[in-house]
């Protein structure tokens, strides 16, 4: 079973409870549909810019997290049309944040959770 923590950008904390990407996570569909089984092992939000987000990679690592995926707002817009990855999400560094994720834990981390963007292929950084 692979142990997955999930990332969130501060700027939708207050609006978002994460219900569509815990479904996902137990579903294992949408940015979590490549594991044959898996379990949610902790979330965290980032604070902007950023700065703490080395440290909580690590954390999540030593409670037992074998992969971080980030939220799907950090790099995705929703539009009527539904998610589009054509316009910035709340992060506009989240390229260069996961990859410090991954140099500081060592961790694969995938870019997407739930609401995918349609066509949109979830991006992984190992």
């Amino acid at each position: 079973m692979t142990k997955i923590a999930i990332i969130r950008c501060e700027k939708n904390e207050t609006r978002c409870p994460l219900t569509n990407c815990l479904k996902c996570v137990a579903e294992r569909k949408e940015g979590f549909a490549g594991y044959d089984d898996c379990m949610l092992t902790g979330v965290f939000t980032c604070q902007c810019p950023g700065d703490n987000i080395a440290d909580l990679a690590k954390i999540l690592k030593s409670k037992g997290a074998e992969v971080i995926h980030f939220c799907t707002c950090t790099f995705a817009k929703k539009t009527n049309d539904g998610w589009d990855a054509t316009h910035n999400g709340f992060c506009e560094n989240i390229d260069v944040l996961i990859g410090q994720v991954n140099a500081a834990s060592g961790l694969p981390c995938v870019k997407g959770t739930a609401h995918l963007p349609n066509g949109y292929e979830p991006k992984i950084w190992k």
